[in-house]
């Protein structure tokens, strides 16, 4: 395993006293061949007050997680995590009702009995690069099985939601066994506090290699009724012809796991990525109240009129409840609501009709849009979409031709043109910058220097005797 150098020279100091391990998502990751990012180490042998007497050596420690027997310590830029082998035992309700015990003389297999999954209780020498897995943990991560350590699971109710985004993130199918234990405690998830709910799903909406095996895996638990907006996508009928891979729910999981094969998704920031997985999950949320069998050319369809719309406040409202942050509402409510937009024009976006869909996406943009619109398109195997693809291509292109791809269009003219040319603010300002921006939008000037000249014809038009 790669280590950070300034890590290991800590660690060669804490080797001279003590046995350090590294442990959890570090080891899990380098055995899937990923680059671990988060280190933490576990310590054997030494007490809390001889372990942070090693670490403060290398710089300044922070010792709030005492009663953890955590220390954390910043070298340069990253943080680590210094622990003590510890056991827990369940005191109350929710995932905080733990009395937690460090015990330094703790072995392997009691320190990784405590953990959730087995593919989390492996630990490894730094130097030697043994490997201790008591639990099993390696055969699980070669069969992508999520498999709890002990019975001891079911008393922290935030590791169902903990397998929903490891499940997506890195393709696992849940053990049965452990899918059981989760439906088990399915009415427990009212302890859980709603920032530790969003912390789950940020990681799944920014990390999810495989978005739609962390929905498979609320399903698999019952724990999807806590999500009513996905649960009644389960079941609700689509038109083959249009959509044969399924229901809605199905669908969705398509275009979720579409989408993070974009480079729209791969290469975008976390910020950005976030906002096109939940659109793209609740795009559809709309359609269990709106399906209906209608005729069509002499043919009964299912169709789901006004969907669209009809999904806003239903993502608004599914947003609100797991704790995502208020501007994400504000960006994911329009890519759900305009995410048809390229079915509603004629074939080719105008001008005007581009400027004016920038507006109302704001403040999530053109490209946005496209690539919720894309992962939509894509979300219906066999089905290609090749035509609506191009398409939407199409409205990319012109919107970069236009500048308005990542932001929508920026007023011309403004108050202080008016005052230039001596017209005193007043009850009719506001109307004339309104109509100057329309005619904006419609394309009738696109410069100062052209919009002065449309400002001189309108104010001689609508007031004859201003020059």
């Amino acid at each position: 395993m790669q280590i950070p150098e300034d890590l290991r020279r800590v660690l060669e100091s804490v080797r001279q006293v003590a046995r350090p391990r590294l442990a959890g998502g570090c080891v899990r990751d380098w055995l899937l061949g990923l680059a671990p990012k988060d280190f933490d180490v576990e310590v054997q042998g030494i007490t809390f007050d001889e372990l942070q007497r090693v670490l403060a050596a290398f710089g300044a420690t922070d010792v709030v997680g005492r009663s953890f027997g955590v220390i954390k310590i910043r070298l340069g830029g990253s943080e680590y995590d210094f622990s003590l082998p510890r056991r827990e035992s369940k005191t109350g309700a929710g995932h905080r009702g733990f009395l937690i015990t460090p015990d330094p003389l703790l072995g392997d297999a009691g320190a990784a009995a405590r953990r959730d999954f087995t593919i989390n209780a492996i630990t490894c020498d730094p130097f030697t690069g043994e490997i201790f897995d008591p639990h099993g943990g390696q055969r699980d991560l070669r069969d992508r099985i999520l498999r709890h350590t002990s019975p001891a699971f079911v008393e922290d109710p935030l590791r169902v939601l903990r397998a929903f985004q490891f499940a997506a993130r890195f393709n696992l199918s849940l053990a049965p066994e452990t899918a059981a234990l989760c439906r088990n405690i399915v009415d427990t998830f009212r302890e859980l506090p709603v920032e530790r709910i969003w912390g789950e799903w940020d990681k799944w909406a920014t990390q999810a290699a495989h978005p739609g095996r962390g929905l498979a895996v609320l399903e698999e638990t019952g724990w999807i009724v806590h999500f009513p907006e996905i649960a009644a996508l389960r079941g609700c009928p689509q038109d083959p012809e249009w959509h044969p891979e399924g229901d809605v729910l199905t669908h969705t999981q398509h275009c979720c796991d579409a989408l993070v094969q974009l480079h729209d998704w791969r290469d975008a920031p976390p910020a950005r990525r976030r906002i096109l997985l939940l659109a793209v999950l609740a795009h559809d949320f709309g359609k269990p109240a709106t399906t209906a069998r209608s005729e069509v050319r002499g043919r009964l369809r299912w169709r789901s009129l006004g969907h669209e719309s009809a999904g806003g406040p239903l993502a608004d409202n599914f947003l609100r409840r797991i704790g995502a942050p208020h501007a994400i509402l504000d960006t994911v409510r329009p890519l759900v609501v305009l995410h048809l937009a390229h079915h509603h024009g004629t074939g080719e976006f105008n001008d005007s009709h581009i400027r004016r869909l920038a507006r109302k996406l704001h403040p999530a943009t053109i490209d946005d849009l496209c690539a919720v619109m894309t992962a939509d398109t894509l979300g219906r195997p066999p089905l290609t979409g090749a035509e609506s693809i191009l398409f939407i291509e199409k409205l990319r292109a012109r919107a970069h031709a236009l500048a308005i791809r990542t932001a929508p269009p920026r007023p011309i003219l403004l108050g202080r043109h008016l005052i230039a040319i001596g017209h005193k603010p007043g009850p009719d300002f506001t109307a004339i910058l309104a109509a100057a921006f329309e005619a904006q939008l419609d394309g009738a000037f696109t410069d100062e220097e052209t919009a002065h000249i449309w400002l001189g014809d309108f104010l001689r038009k609508f007031s004859p005797d201003r020059s």
